[in-house]
């Protein structure tokens, strides 16, 4: 009786007029009564879970994707990025996307500061961007954004701030330089559906810290990614949505107050941290 059950709402997709779709829905109906089958889900259960996707939905706004949240936590986020972003050559690993980014980000120049006063320890941020073959990539588009110390994004508070992120073009060399943050652990949206849910497991909401890059060229595959801070105790704790990588972890070098800086900026009498990162992207075809 249960596989005949499949058997028919897997045949309900046969007459669908796209082939990819129909793989999709027939996969998705044999791998969800599967898993029905396997734990054997009670009613309870269920309903449980038609609350917990309800929650989730109500809670998700223009401002904070519940659902992308949930989607990372459960390591799904990062198995889309692993089969749909093969190693080649020597090009940056990717990892998540996160929930945070927003569309048209202020521009700055070259050696510009993306903090845009938020609280934290000035951060200089240097690197070249090039492909896979060695070229430089003069004109590849930067976009950058990061947690304030306090563990905020902009987006997060209510007074419609724009700090902690914007974007920049690498020279004719493909060279980029900007003032940042230097990145703290800080836990993810808690205060929901999928908090409670982490909670209800026993595991931390907290990422390890990390700056978040997006890279893009003409005919280059577009990189997602971010940098994590060597030494972070919150690497060897674990990273809430496993999004880190060994050849993304980068040495931020802390530097002593009065120290000079590399554009002759005046930090005051904090002292400040420096970090390389250089990007090699992929071709867009593979």
């Amino acid at each position: 009786m249960e596989q005949e059950l499949v058997d028919r709402v897997v045949a309900s997709f046969d007459n669908c007029g796209s082939e990819r779709l129909k793989q999709l829905m027939q996969s998705l109906v044999q791998h969800l009564h599967g898993f029905i089958r396997d734990v054997r889900l009670t009613e309870e259960e269920w309903n449980a879970a038609i609350a917990f996707l309800t929650a989730a939905g109500q809670i998700t706004d223009d401002k904070r994707q519940e659902f992308v949240l949930l989607s990372d936590v459960l390591g799904a986020s990062m198995q889309v990025i692993a089969v749909n972003n093969e190693s080649y050559k020597d090009a940056t690993e990717a990892t998540v996307f996160g929930p945070f980014f927003v569309e048209d980000a202020p521009e700055i120049a070259q050696g510009g500061d993306i903090s845009g006063a938020a609280a934290g320890q000035p951060c200089w941020v240097e690197g070249t961007v090039r492909d896979a073959d060695g070229n430089s990539v003069p004109g590849a588009r930067i976009e950058v954004w990061e947690a304030d110390e306090d563990g905020l994004y902009d987006v997060q508070y209510p007074d419609r701030r724009v700090a902690g992120r914007a974007h920049l073009y690498a020279d004719d060399q493909g060279k980029y330089a900007f003032w940042g943050l230097t990145p703290t652990p800080y836990p993810i949206p808690h205060d929901g559906p999928v908090g409670m849910m982490l909670h209800s497991v026993g595991r931390s909401p907290v990422r390890a810290a990390h700056l978040h890059f997006m890279v893009t060229a003409p005919g280059l595959r577009t990189l997602i990614t971010h940098i994590f801070v060597e030494g972070d105790p919150q690497l060897q704790i674990g990273d809430s949505v496993f999004g880190v990588k060994d050849s993304l972890i980068k040495p931020f070098e802390v530097q002593e107050a009065g120290t000079p800086t590399p554009d002759g900026r005046d930090v005051g009498s904090t002292g400040w941290a420096r970090t390389r990162f250089d990007v090699v992207l992929a071709p867009a075809s593979v």
